[in-house]
């Protein structure tokens, strides 16, 4: 088991309908150095102060970096073969080198910086950053926390177990592996949540 002091974070958080000095005070509140932002279209219609140029120059003038990789990481693919029947397929998303590449990008500015995933939903069990980016992240080395429209932290094992709940999944089966069914709500949820 790895010691807690050594264990790297990532944070996630959703943009929802905050303001952005509210925004900008959830990052603050938990130290948060690096936003890396995994949005396929990093365009909000609604909400125009998290647009990626606004939010590139922003970020980049209070000292918190800024990098895009909704290329790598987002949900919403260019790949013809990601999608099933018109949905996407969280699962072939994962098999993408560019996805994996992402991935490692995420794991090695944890290295030097307190970063967090950001996507536009506010609850991480409803967004792809947890369903497909943090599932791929999930590994002893790393603990990853939720960032909550209230401020508060929610572990990843505590969403999972949320997920577990909203997916119709009980993990009371003395027969079932906790970690079997987790992966079978991950399934069920990225097909729920797919772009079409």
């Amino acid at each position: 088991m790895i010691p807690a002091a050594d264990k790297k974070e990532i944070f996630t958080i959703g943009h929802s309908n905050h303001e952005l000095a509210q925004f900008v005070a959830l990052l603050q509140r938990h130290r948060i150095s690096a936003l890396a932002d995994v949005r396929s279209q990093p365009y909000s219609r609604f909400h125009p102060q998290y647009n990626r140029k606004a939010l590139e120059a922003f970020f980049n003038e209070i000292g918190i970096r800024y990098v895009f990789l909704g290329v790598e990481l987002g949900a919403r693919r260019n790949e013809r073969e990601c999608y099933v029947q018109g949905r996407a397929d969280y699962r072939e998303i994962a098999k993408l080198p560019i996805f994996n590449h992402g991935l490692e990008k995420v794991r090695k500015e944890v290295e030097t910086n307190r970063i967090a995933l950001m996507c536009s939903e506010k609850d991480p069990i409803t967004c792809h950053r947890n369903i497909l980016v943090c599932r791929h992240l999930r590994c002893p080395e790393i603990s990853i926390s939720h960032i909550l429209k209230d401020g508060s932290l929610e572990s990843n094992e505590a969403a999972e177990t949320r997920l577990l709940k909203l997916v119709g999944l009980h993990e009371h089966d003395l027969f079932v592996n906790r970690q079997e069914l987790i992966e079978q709500a991950y399934d069920l949820q990225g097909t729920s949540i797919a772009y079409m």
